[in-house]
């Protein structure tokens, strides 16, 4: 795993003594990505600086070093990442004459995109990455990213000159950054809890999307600079079109035959993320997701696979037990670590440096704790993570799933006497008010985007600022007869997945220069469970039926049967309790006023309200408070 960072300045606004300065100086402060290496290229003639990180996983020689030449010379590349079957491709690329000095999938990417052209080695490789070519002799800048969104690539423009990098915190390091807030952007992170794709928090700097690429001519037409959109972007492919197909692909197979299919197409994924030149272990929860790839890893290893879990000695907040258990049972060599909360606590005031964009989901601070334990043993970890979007394994699926057959039935629209019951079912919380507004949504998408909202109305929240109608609005709709659950778990492979449970691994792993591998996550495993029907992804009212049927093929099902819990913390009694003064401090009323980001009554009252137990507003005071700790830390400099 790396970190890759540039910029083009075809108008000559860099001094040419200054381009290699400029473009290592914001390569260094990614060294986090990649302690092992560094690099950088520069052609003053044409503009153009690339710099690279090098986390070593394949090919540990100087063969792999970037940024790397292709053999004709032609492209000049900085790649993030790893591609799983390169091997494949290297014996494909032999015949037509390609030769390779050593054992980097890097290089032959290069031979890839030489034979068969960017688009078509795009299609033919599997992996996870991000990266950015520099075509010396059609002068055009090529940036790519992985299908499912797990590598960053941040792009923008710095008045005339374009720049790139996986985090921010590398285009803050260039002299032309300015780091204007969009007001706009910001509403929409108040909403969610993160800044959804194409937009970052910063004006005219954006995220590339998931599996898409663009082509940046910097000679001719193509020297005009257009910094207040985004970059028009080819796709070479879809999850629209394959979760369409997947429904429709209605082939008759038993519950047998699907678990199957599955355990083939995850067992070959898993066995291609086990390839690796340094040590390589898993994280371990003692759910259904890590308990599978665990149990998938050990079977393919001669030797006890080496596993991490985490432990909180919080009630209902810790699942170490389960994963000792499971771990024992597989005969892994297993780690696990009990934190005090005090320890928990004392990380939080990590995350912005962490996360140099704002980011409140607040299993960021299990998922860091654990990454730097698995990182003191491995520089490689399988995760579990997509197995609850491609098999609905999230509670609100089932919840969603009852509600649709509620308003389905004869009079269910109205809540009548019987709506407190549902409302109780849904939310035991008393965050009635929240059901309240969703079932009065006359639109899935409207009440899916409800579901995933913290701040209702950010636009009251974030003065004069109107958010981006992004999720869901721009998400679009799944032709034909498509059940709702199908719809969310859609909604979330565009958006959730992307934006916010793979920026909190890649963030937490790369913080501790870990790169951590998600076998669920393979294109083709995705793929397949499209085709899945929804019958055998819930049933009896318990999602990822699927999973728990294939996990029980490794493992007893006295070991994972048990209710789901999430990954996190007690942040609501936190908040209230040793957090409070943290939380003071951040939202105090007059800062809230002079700083000018947001409605400080709107934020006072709710944090009245959570503090005198009225109310429960943890997830959306989260957001506050993660986004003034970020001003704290990255507001001046």
């Amino acid at each position: 795993m790396c970190g890759i960072t540039g910029f083009i300045d075809i108008y000559g606004q860099t001094a040419s003594d200054a381009f290699e300065g400029v473009v290592r100086a914001m390569s260094d402060c990614l060294v986090h990505r990649g302690p092992d290496s560094d690099g950088v290229w520069c052609d003053k003639e044409q503009g153009v600086a690339l710099g690279h990180r090098r986390l070593a996983i394949i090919d540990l020689n100087e063969t792999g070093h970037q940024p790397m030449i292709s053999h004709s010379g032609r492209y000049v590349i900085v790649f993030n990442g790893e591609i799983y079957n390169f091997q494949i491709l290297k014996d494909a690329l032999v015949p037509q004459g390609h030769k390779f000095k050593g054992g980097s999938d890097t290089e032959v990417l290069l031979a890839a995109i030489e034979e068969w052209g960017l688009a078509q080695a795009l299609e033919k490789i599997n992996g996870m990455f991000a990266f950015a070519i520099w075509d010396r002799q059609e002068r055009c800048l090529y940036l790519a990213r992985d299908r499912i969104g797990k590598k960053p690539l941040y792009y923008g423009w710095l008045g005339g000159v374009f720049v790139f990098a996986s985090e921010l915190r590398a285009l803050r390091k260039h002299p032309g950054f300015v780091g204007r807030i969009d007001r706009q952007a910001l509403a929409t992170y108040c909403r969610h809890n993160y800044v959804p794709s194409p937009w970052s928090i910063y004006e005219h700097i954006y995220k590339l999307p998931a599996a898409a690429y663009a082509v940046l001519p910097f000679h001719g037409e193509g020297r005009e600079i257009k910094a207040d959109k985004p970059l028009d972007c080819a796709f070479y492919w879809g999850i629209q079109k394959q979760a369409e197909q997947g429904i429709a692909f209605g082939q008759d197979r038993t519950d047998q035959e699907w678990i199957d299919g599955l355990d083939g197409a995850l067992k070959t994924a898993v066995g291609q993320r086990m390839i690796s030149d340094v040590p390589l272990g898993a994280f371990l929860s003692g759910g259904i997701d890590s308990s599978l790839i665990v149990a998938m890893m050990q079977q393919q290893s001669s030797q006890p696979v080496k596993t991490f879990s985490i432990g909180l000695d919080e009630e209902g907040h810790n699942e170490a037990e389960h994963a000792k258990e499971i771990a024992r049972y597989l005969g892994t060599e297993h780690t696990e670590f009990y934190i005090r909360p005090d320890e928990v606590r004392d990380v939080i005031p990590l995350m912005p440096s962490v996360f140099d964009e704002p980011f409140a989901d607040p299993s960021q601070i299990p998922t860091y704790h654990v990454c730097r334990l698995a990182k003191e043993h491995v520089t490689v970890a399988l995760s579990g993570d997509g197995g609850d979007e491609s098999f609905a394994g999230y509670t609100r699926y089932i919840k969603g799933q009852k509600l649709d057959r509620f308003l389905n039935m004869p009079g269910g629209a109205l809540l009548g006497a019987g709506g407190g019951v549902l409302l109780d079912a849904f939310y035991s919380d008393g965050r009635h008010e929240k059901l309240s507004r969703m079932l009065r949504e006359p639109d899935m998408r409207d009440w899916y985007r409800t579901v995933m909202s913290y701040w209702m109305n950010p636009e009251a929240l974030v003065m004069g600022a109107p958010e981006r109608a992004v999720f869901m609005a721009d998400i679009p709709r799944l032709s034909g007869n498509v059940s709702p659950v199908n719809h969310m778990m859609f909604a979330d492979v565009c958006s959730y997945l992307p934006d916010d449970i793979l920026v909190k691994i890649d963030r937490t792993s790369m913080a501790v220069s870990l790169e951590a591998r998600a076998p669920l996550l393979d294109y083709k495993v995705m793929e397949y469970a499209w085709q899945v029907p929804l019958s055998a992804k819930i049933k009896g009212g318990q999602g990822k039926w699927i999973l728990r049927q294939l996990l029980a093929r490794y493992i007893p099902q006295s070991l994972f049967d048990r209710p789901k819990r999430g990954f996190g913390i007690p942040l609501s009694s936190w908040l209230r309790g040793p957090l409070r003064d943290w939380c003071e401090g951040l939202l105090n009323e007059e800062r809230l006023i002079r700083e000018g980001n947001f409605n400080a009554v709107l934020v006072r009252e709710k944090w009245q309200q959570h503090i005198s137990g009225k109310a429960n507003h943890d997830y959306s005071l989260w957001s506050i408070l993660m986004f003034q700790a970020w001003q704290e830390e990255w507001g001046k400099k």
